[in-house]
Parts: C-alpha cells; sequence; structure tokens
C-alpha cells in the first residue's frame, strides 16, 4: 500500500513537539504558560460557532465547534485539555487547539500502548481522495476505501459521521501517519461467523437465506455469514429456463441443505425439496391409457413435451401425433404455451419419461379399416402414386394401400406399374392384407379376376392355332397377345422359314397375327408360338425340334437368351 502523509491534510504537526516529554521540558513560557504545552481547561461558554474554554489565564481561549468530535454533546463545565499555539494573540487571547491537543496525546498512546494489530473506536470525519479521514482517539488516522467494507462501497457518503470498530494496520512513525481498516475486522467475524455456522450445518436442515446474486446456473443464498448454492434444477421440480423466473436479488426464502463440503467450505442448497417429489405418485396416478390436459412447454424437431402438473413433463414424439399423416417436425403440430389434451402410453419412472401420444385420442383408423375391409373384399379406388415397385390407390381419409407390381397380372411380368396402370384411374382391387401395427395395407389387381392360368389346359393346348396382336418386339422374338390377356412368345426361330435376321424385319407392335402352340409351360405360366408351324407340310418332327429350340432359349426362370446361343445348345444336344 502507498504510504502517504494523510494526517497532514488533518493537522499541520510543523512545530510540534513529538512526546509528552518534550511538552514538559519546552521552555518557552509567559508566567506559568507555555507555548507548545497541553494544559487543562474548563468549557466557560458554548456558541453555536464553538466554545469558550478557560485554562487559568488571564483571558479565556476559543475552540471552534469543527475540532470537536461531538460538539452537541459538549456541555458548559466540561473538563478537557488544549494544546497553547500562542500565549497571546492579536486579540490579546490564547490561541487554544483541541485537535492538536487530542492528536499528540492520541499519536503517544497509539504509538506506545497500542501498535499496528490493535482494534479501537474509530469515528468517520470527512472523506478524502482515495478514502476518509478517521478520528481514532483525537488522532486523525486514514481509512482507504478498499478497506471501508468486504464488498465495493459505492457511496462513501453514508458512512461519514458513524462511529466503527477499526484496526491499525500501518504505523509511519516517519511521517507521523497511522492507516487503519475496517474490512478486516469484518473479514474475521466473518470467518468466525462462516465456521462457526459450517459447524452447526447438517444436510436436510431447513435454513432462511437472502438471494444474493442471480446467475444462469444457479442463485447464491446468503445464510447469514456463508453464502450456499442453490443450483437451477433444485430451484424447481417443474421446468424453468432461468433463475431470475422465480428468484429476486434480495428476497428472503428458506431453503434445504443438501449438500456440505467443509474442506473447501461449499454448501448446496435445495428448494423444490422442500415439497414432495411429483415422480414419487405418477406411476399410480397417470396409468397406461390415461387422458390428460397439459400444457405444451418446449417443442425439439423430433417431439414436444407437456407439463402434465408441476415437475411432471411428458414427451409426444411425432410419429404418436397423427395416425395418418407423416410428421416431420413438432412444430408443425404444436405451439409453446398450447393447451393439449394426450393419452399416456407409457412411463419409465427409473429415467423419469412419461410418452405421451395424441393419436391416441382416437381409435386407430387402421384396426378400423381391419374391420371394415376383409382380407379377400373387393373395392374400389383412385390411384394417387406411384413408385418403381408399385402403385398406391386411396382407400379412404388419406389412408393408401398399395398393389405390389408381382400382384398386377396374372398372365404378363411387369416391370414397372406405368405399364399397366396411370394416375388417377379407377381401378378394382382385392385386400390381400390388412396391418394396423405397420400401418400398411397390401392390394391385388390381378386378383380381383379370374387367374386364367388356372384352367389353362381348357384354353390352350400344342398344336392349336390362334390369333393374337403382337404387343412387344424383342431382339429374341415376338410377344402376342391371346385371348384372356394371355401373353404368347414367337421366337425368331419360328417367325419364318427362311432364316430371319432381325424381328423387325418381319413383324411390328399392332399386327395380327395366326401361329400355332409349340409349347404350353404351366410351372413358368409360359406359351410358345410359331408362325411357320401354321404352314402345311409342318410335320410332328418339326413340332418337336420347334420346341425344343423354344425350351432351350428361355430356360425355367430365366430370360429368353440369344438365339444364336439357343440353336448353337439344340444342335449339340443333337449331335450327342
Amino acid at each position: 500500500m502507498e504510504e502517504k502523509n494523510f494526517a497532514n491534510d488533518f493537522l499541520d504537526f510543523s512545530g510540534m513537539p513529538e512526546s509528552m516529554e518534550q511538552l514538559l521540558n519546552t521552555k518557552e513560557s509567559t508566567n506559568t504558560f507555555t507555548k507548545g504545552t497541553i494544559v487543562p481547561g474548563t468549557i466557560a461558554a458554548k456558541r453555536p460557532d464553538g466554545a469558550v474554554v478557560d485554562i487559568g489565564y488571564k483571558a479565556e481561549g476559543f475552540i471552534p465547534a469543527a475540532e470537536f468530535v461531538k460538539f452537541d454533546e459538549v456541555n458548559v463545565g466540561d473538563q478537557i485539555d488544549v494544546y497553547i499555539e500562542e500565549i497571546e494573540n492579536r486579540q490579546n487571547m490564547p490561541s487554544l487547539s483541541l485537535e492538536k491537543a487530542n492528536s499528540i496525546k492520541a499519536w503517544n498512546r497509539l504509538t506506545t500502548e497500542y501498535g499496528e494489530g490493535y482494534i479501537v473506536k474509530g469515528f468517520m470525519r470527512h472523506k478524502v481522495k482515495g478514502g476518509v479521514m478517521v478520528d481514532v482517539e483525537g488522532f486523525p488516522a486514514f481509512l482507504p476505501g478498499s478497506q471501508l467494507d468486504v464488498s465495493p462501497v459505492h457511496n462513501i457518503d453514508d458512512y461519514i459521521g458513524k462511529e466503527f470498530d477499526v484496526k491499525i494496520i500501518k504505523i509511519n512513525l516517519e511521517r507521523r501517519n497511522i492507516v487503519v481498516s475496517r474490512r478486516e475486522i469484518l473479514l474475521e467475524s466473518l470467518r468466525d461467523q462462516r465456521s462457526k455456522l459450517m459447524g452447526e450445518m447438517a444436510v436436510n436442515d431447513l435454513r432462511k437465506g437472502v438471494v444474493k446474486n442471480i446467475t444462469d446456473f444457479g442463485a447464491f443464498i446468503d445464510l447469514g455469514g456463508v453464502d450456499g448454492l442453490l443450483h437451477i434444477t433444485d430451484i424447481s421440480w417443474g421446468r424453468i429456463s432461468h433463475p431470475s423466473e422465480v428468484l429476486h436479488v434480495g428476497e428472503e426464502l428458506e431453503v434445504v441443505i443438501i449438500g456440505i463440503d467443509k474442506e473447501k467450505e461449499r454448501v448446496s442448497l435445495g428448494l423444490k425439496q422442500k415439497t414432495r417429489n411429483p415422480w414419487d405418485d405418477v406411476v399410480g396416478k397417470y396409468p397406461k391409457g390415461t387422458h390428460i390436459h397439459g400444457k405444451v412447454v418446449n417443442i425439439m424437431p423430433y417431439g414436444a413435451f407437456v407439463e402434465i402438473e408441476t415437475g411432471v413433463e411428458g414427451l409426444i414424439h411425432v410419429s404418436e401425433m397423427s395416425w395418418t399423416k407423416r410428421i416431420s417436425k413438432a412444430s408443425d403440430v404444436l405451439t409453446v404455451g398450447e393447451e393439449v389434451e394426450a393419452v399416456i402410453i407409457g412411463i419409465d419412472r427409473d429415467s423419469r419419461k412419461i410418452s405421451l401420444g395424441l393419436r391416441q385420442k382416437e381409435r386407430n383408423p387402421w384396426e378400423v379399416l381391419a374391420e371394415k375391409y376383409p382380407v379377400g373384399m373387393k373395392i374400389k379406388g383412385k390411384v394417387r402414386n406411384m413408385t418403381n415397385y408399385g402403385a398406391f390407390v386411396e382407400i379412404e381419409n388419406d389412408i393408401d394401400g398399395m398393389i405390389h407390381v408381382s400382384d398386377m397380372s396374372w398372365t404378363r411380368k411387369v416391370n414397372t406399374p406405368n405399364e399397366v396402370l396411370k394416375p388417377g384411374q379407377e381401378v378394382e382391387v382385392v385386400i390381400l392384407e390388412i396391418n394396423p401395427e405397420q400401418q400398411r395395407i397390401s392390394l391385388g389387381l390381378k386378383q380381383a379376376e379370374e387367374d386364367p392360368w388356372a384352367s389353362i389346359d381348357k384354353l390352350y393346348k400344342v398344336g392349336d392355332v390362334v390369333k393374337g396382336k403382337v404387343t412387344k418386339i424383342t431382339a429374341f422374338g415376338a410377344f402376342v397377345e391371346l385371348s384372356n390377356k394371355i401373353d404368347g412368345l414367337i421366337h425368331i426361330s419360328q417367325l419364318s422359314r427362311e432364316h430371319v435376321e432381325k424381328v423387325k424385319d418381319v413383324l411390328k407392335v399392332g399386327d395380327e397375327v395366326e401361329a400355332r402352340v409349340i409349347k404350353v409351360d404351366t410351372a413358368e405360366r409360359r406359351i410358345g408360338l410359331s408362325i411357320k408351324a401354321v404352314a402345311e407340310g409342318f410335320s410332328e418332327a418339326d413340332m418337336k425340334e420347334a420346341e425344343e429350340v423354344y425350351t432351350a432359349a428361355w430356360k425355367p426362370g430365366e430370360e429368353m437368351v440369344n438365339v444364336g446361343d439357343a440353336i448353337k445348345g439344340l444342335d449339340e444336344l443333337k449331335l450327342n
């Protein structure tokens, strides 16, 4: 700390004796009175501006009111010691000083009897730069502003004119000044008080305190010398975003001691622990299926948190918001502060989680559909959408069923649904399956008609001559649509007795053709046709050869192979 001669700001000590011995040995005198000595005096009269003092001299002296610490308490007849500055001044009166007399006496007492570390009474006289001048038993000591209190002082004027205990922390004999502190006394008192409180406190004790400071993570509570932390999670059983929503600085409240660390002198406090944990009664209070009313308190993309009661929240996941609509984010359905009705669908007490549902307020429409549309029932619907693997048909109330490509035709292999259907087309379908848990309805288009292959032996036999229209041209042959929507294949080798290089050189889509049935494969649902077999002179041996070419070219379970490879394979078969 910087040492300054603060006492010189209070009194002028120049030319003053440094001790009582010097006062007694001073030789300059008039009669029995000596300049620079301390003599006893009596208050002879009290005026508004000061007091008349009789020291036994031929004339009385005068002490200004400012030199008295408490002038309002001065009475006529009071005995005081005064310092003689002059035996006679211009008014032929002794010039006296009460302050200098008190200061000299106090200096000697403070430096010889007391010393540094001693606690004395100090009267706050007036404010100076950096602190306060304090009257310590008559001596002007300096009290730095930082040593005035344990916390920063914003207005020093609040302390002026008051008396406090102060501690002498520095005496400079050379400069004749003293520095004192009030803060050190307060800190020692707080340490003693803190130590005592820490020893008295026990977990689960109820204590009254005052909110001292509020932060984002909690509040510090003054328990009367010990600060405890009330964490935000221990303020309320319910959800709060910031402690200031519940607490205010200066507020008095009762808290519970929930933790004590005596080594670090830390105390953890709780406010919500004063009341019963609402989760203790949740399971019995809210059985599965219970309808509850609550307020939406927070929304995340995956769901909304609903406050059922103070301290108890449940989550409505986006998957539990609608039976029929796909909800991508909870904010599309709910808003913070909204009152909602929901259904308890699950409780995990250990992890304090409650699952809620909005859609459960109504019966699962998929279960209703399962009752309304039994398997095998024929219904009509409109094609709403198509994918690579199937088409979606509207049933009712925004619920669609799907026709897989494998269920679109009995007689042909459908690769994409647009080969058979188009959006907006009304179709008759059969219910194949309704799965309420997976929210899936399987529909069949071909099942709405009779399977012609079930009676194929009555419709087509090997050797029959049939007519049909070319529907598709490929490198290996042409597909011809016969009656009952059954397709037959004319292999390129069966288009003509002459060698055919390309199918499109002989046929095109839409041509009407007449051909003979040379193969009926019920297992693979395939019919082989031959145009050249219609001509006269086509023998049974020729029929047999044509069937072998067809079979070699289109093996069971496979696509049609290259015709050249098929014929080559047939030749190898004959050679062997």
